[in-house]
């Protein structure tokens, strides 16, 4: 399956296309690997954005996602989790 298939199979209509923000940057952090700052947590990820460091907000800082070739056409937000896992405390004795 090619990854435009895998994008046009989202929950979006086919002939709106995928949700993207156009970063202006993207040229350079390729190069220069500087990551790109982002809020944008419902931008799917196309195909160009492979190899590309985001950090991306999460309601409180800003978390590093690498994207990889398996991450096309999910959201940049899937992978930074906003929620922390709850452990108990030990308590004193």
């Amino acid at each position: 399956m090619h990854p435009t298939q895998i994008i046009l199979k989202s929950g979006r209509s086919a002939w709106k296309g995928p949700y993207f923000v156009p970063f202006q940057n993207l040229r350079e952090a390729l190069t220069n690997h500087v990551a790109i700052k982002t809020k944008a947590r419902s931008c799917t990820i196309l195909p160009n954005f492979v190899g590309v460091r985001f950090m991306v907000h999460n309601g409180k800082e800003y978390l590093p996602v690498l994207v990889t070739q398996d991450m096309v056409g999910h959201k940049l937000g899937e992978f930074s989790f906003t929620k922390k896992r709850f452990t108990y405390k030990a308590t004193k004795k």
